[in-house]
């Protein structure tokens, strides 16, 4: 690979990296005052919404722009911009067919989804989510189609504008409606269902944006077209590759994604049978959903965000025949995972009292098992990031199969455990936790099985694991110390979590550069490693 095209590649890869690390922080932010403002019992009914929204995402939609992409860049590569155009254009009719389905199914279904997850007021969020499965697959067909030209701008930019509309939305319309249902027995339900217009405004700003785009890059298509000369594909052909092209990637993302709407269903179920009262039980489940899921996904979101940017890399280096290459390359992305996730499990376990006293400050009666869930949970950070980063290592090496069977069998064994521990003890909420780590736990131990066998790659576990877990724990020591230092001078919590934080960061950076976990020639491959280099020096 020329020196041209790899740093293009890293350029492509760290700007949608970056956009991705951008709409996580402002996704992660609105939903604290959203999560404040609806209450223990509307964040269980928003969470559980969402859970069955983003499973007909994942059905419908969500692999169209992976798949999209893919078949364009094969064709581009091959100079037939018609036959590219022609994918475009037959994947919008393959959008608006699923989207209209899975719309349909949704608004139409919404009772009878709530009473099988047993969650009274679910239907209100469910149908205002609807229409956004229609809107977000046509927008996962442009996405695609920009990507598979090699263009990561629109899509990083129209992520960005679609969090921030939606933030605004969310925020605003959950305010609204709380305060105007506030004497309603539904008014966690509206609540709910305001947070989730949120998500509806910002797919429509996404899709606005590119549609502009489209008209902006229409005359450079045309004068494109007319110069290709290459035969035509068959509407039929176009849209059987399509569909062998997305089944595989709908499969391994559902068995990820329904793993989560199986566990609301099975708690909502099973609490009922034991005669939870329904306010308790989502109430516990809002808990679980917002106060821990959204603190523990968004460490995972960005490892995984920043990893991403050096995947194609790997591919291409799998393509060239290149073993020595592709090893080298899953090192770094592999260490840059577990330098990111590992430390943040630390810190997430060292500092959740105060996390959540200020995050959730309207969090009172649950507050105590918040933190509990977070301390005893937090590890879920690293086997996430771990199996999320070694799925797409398999996948890049053409084992597109592999990951799949893993999440399956990681599956299965996940909603026995999850089962159990429900039905048969009384750890309630706590057994969603155990299955919340169970479930990737599974799937690392599987996918770095198959990446020894099928890549013939050997972990280095003292610079991928070790290393980076030594620097963790010295730096959640530090942490812990100053922190209850801070606090019993100056009995203020804020201080002493901004403090403790900035302590993290400067005792973990050091704790890099001594340990030496990161070469040179590393540091330059994943993206700002030039910053992070110059930051190890300077301390």
């Amino acid at each position: 690979m020329s020196k041209e095209k790899k740093n293009t590649l890293i350029m492509q890869g760290s700007i949608l990296a970056l956009a991705g690390i951008i709409t996580k922080i402002i996704g992660f932010i609105y939903r604290i005052p959203m999560a404040n403002l609806m209450g223990e019992e509307g964040n269980g009914l928003y969470s559980v919404a969402f859970g069955i929204y983003n499973t007909a995402l994942t059905i419908s939609s969500y692999s169209l722009p992976l798949a999209v992409s893919k078949l364009v860049a094969y064709r581009l590569a091959k100079k037939e911009h018609k036959n590219a155009y022609r994918v475009f254009l037959h994947a919008l009719v393959f959008a608006i067919v699923v989207g209209t389905v899975a719309a349909t199914v949704l608004f139409m279904g919404a009772s009878g989804l709530e009473q099988m997850y047993k969650k009274p007021g679910l239907a209100k969020p469910l149908r205002v989510l609807a229409p956004t499965t229609f809107i977000v697959a046509l927008l996962g067909v442009f996405r695609g189609y920009f990507q598979g030209k090699s263009n990561m701008v629109p899509t990083a930019i129209s992520q960005i504008a679609e969090q921030f509309v939606n933030a605004i939305i969310s925020v605003v319309a959950t305010y609204q409606f709380t305060r105007v249902y506030v004497n309603s027995v539904d008014v966690s339900a509206y609540g709910a269902a305001g947070g989730t217009l949120g998500t509806l405004g910002g797919a429509l700003t996404a899709l606005f944006f590119f549609l502009f785009i489209f008209l902006f890059y229409r005359k450079s298509l045309k004068i494109h077209n007319r110069r290709d000369t290459s035969q035509v594909e068959s509407t039929s052909h176009i849209f059987k590759v399509l569909i062998f092209t997305i089944i595989p990637v709908i499969l391994s993302q559902t068995i990820y994604q329904i793993g989560y709407t199986i566990d609301d269903l099975i708690y909502g179920n099973v609490m009922e049978m034991k005669g939870v009262p329904s306010a308790v039980a989502t109430s516990l489940q809002g808990v679980f959903n917002t106060q821990y899921s959204q603190l523990v996904n968004l460490p995972v979101a960005i490892a995984t965000a920043m990893a991403a940017s050096t995947i194609p890399n790997i591919v291409q280096s799998y393509y060239q025949d290149n073993r020595c290459e592709v090893h080298k390359k899953i090192d770094g992305v592999v260490k840059l995972n577990m330098v990111i996730a590992i430390p943040c499990a630390v810190g997430l376990a060292v500092l959740a009292r105060p996390i959540i006293t200020l995050l959730f400050h309207s969090l009172v009666t649950y507050r105590g098992v918040a933190c509990n869930l977070l301390i005893f949970g937090s590890s879920a950070v690293v086997f996430y990031a771990l199996s999320t980063i070694t799925t797409a290592i398999l996948q890049g090496s053409n084992y597109m199969r592999v990951p799949l069977i893993h999440c399956g069998i990681s599956l299965s064994i996940h909603i026995v455990i999850v089962y159990v521990l429900l039905r048969f003890t009384d750890l309630g909420v706590y057994g969603l936790v155990i299955g919340n780590i169970s479930f990737p736990l599974l799937v690392c131990i599987l996918n770095c099985r198959a990446i020894t066998k099928y890549v013939e790659y050997k972990w280095d576990m003292k610079q991928m694991f070790i290393k980076p877990f030594i620097a963790s724990v010295v730096m959640g020591v530090a942490v812990l110390l100053s922190y209850l230092l801070i606090t019993w001078v100056t009995k203020g919590m804020i201080l002493g979590l901004i403090v403790s934080l900035l302590v993290a960061f400067i005792v973990y950076i050091k704790m890099l550069a001594v340990l030496k976990c990161f070469s040179h020639e590393e540091l330059e491959e994943i993206p700002l490693g030039s910053k992070l280099e110059k930051i190890m020096n300077y301390l």
